[in-house]
């Protein structure tokens, strides 16, 4: 049984046995929106993309913007085959996002999109084993709960979330890890943004094997 079915808890007793069997093994997933935009993030930044967020999350960063996502509970289990279908009508260029995604086994819902000639991305702390087929993987890992080390040498962009000056140096702790064409992004939390900003513009300066990550789509007020 996947190790991550007892985050159910409001849905758990409208979910029957068969159902959750599916869950554990990746044919069902707490889909807790989904929706076409604009990457505002990192090196694929404007770029349009589905972005698929699947509910679930106990890493629990203070700062997180999405808090609704972590009792994967408050969502649904859906269907696969429905999550692909639903993305196929406005894009083959897939963002998977959470809650942490890797809560979950990525396998099926991968493979099925790779089947229909998708791009597939993820946006993930790392925090559990990988699983799934990934064209880009943006590891964005946390403080509280570490990536697996598997993750680190296959990562294509490693984004630090810079929230105080001790950032910094986790950052760089991270970067150790990662390989050596990982693109490495320093990206100001939003509420401390602009304390943060100009610390960042100076860092990246001094350090130039950094780039500066800003999220876009906040200031152009899309999802």
């Amino acid at each position: 049984m996947h190790h991550k079915v007892k985050d159910y808890i409001s849905l758990q007793a409208m979910i029957t046995e068969e159902t959750q069997e599916l869950v554990d093994r990746g044919i069902m997933l707490p889909l807790m929106e989904e929706f076409y935009t604009i990457q505002g993030e990192g090196y694929h930044k404007g770029t349009a993309a589905y972005f698929i967020r699947i509910g679930g999350c106990d890493v629990g960063c203070h700062w997180c913007d999405v808090k609704e996502s972590w009792n994967a509970g408050l969502h649904p289990p859906t269907h696969v085959g429905e999550i692909v279908e639903n993305a196929l009508k406005y894009s083959k260029t897939i963002v998977i996002t959470g809650g942490e995604p890797l809560t979950w086994d990525m396998t099926t819902l991968t493979d099925s999109l790779k089947k229909q000639g998708c791009q597939i991305h993820i946006e993930t702390s790392g925090a559990y084993p990988l699983t799934g087929i990934w064209d880009w993987i943006c590891l964005s890992p946390k403080k509280i709960k570490l990536p697996e080390p598997e993750i680190y040498p296959v990562a294509n962009e490693l984004k630090v979330i810079i929230f105080n000056k001790h950032d910094f140096k986790f950052a760089e702790e991270q970067a150790a890890q990662v390989g050596e064409h990982c693109i490495l992004y320093l990206q100001p939390e939003w509420s401390n943004r602009e304390k943060m900003i100009p610390l960042i513009v100076d860092y990246v300066m001094r350090n130039p094997k950094w780039k500066v990550s800003l999220q876009t789509h906040k200031y152009l007020n899309i999802p």
